[in-house]
């Protein structure tokens, strides 16, 4: 699971919305970053491909660029699929 440093409160996903989540990004799909609200964010623009969404609705991707650092939604953080 991800560890939250970015202020949010740890809160599960309800049932519902984790399935649809997992839906949306299912393991092995190719994500490309649009922002992240980190200072080890990889580059605007990396590629990576989804590892797990996790109870908390934190998407973990193995990028690109070796970086394994998850996708908070709530915080902002945004991707797309490729």
């Amino acid at each position: 699971m991800a560890l939250r440093e970015r202020g949010s409160q740890m809160k599960q996903l309800s049932k519902k919305d984790l399935e649809h989540l997992q839906g949306m990004f299912p393991v092995g799909t190719r994500v490309e970053l649009i922002t992240m609200n980190d200072i080890q964010a990889p580059p605007v623009g990396t590629c990576g491909t989804v590892q797990y969404v996790d109870a908390l609705g934190d998407i973990g991707i193995l990028w690109d660029n070796g970086s394994r650092l998850s996708i908070v939604l709530e915080a902002g953080d945004q991707i797309r699929r490729v």
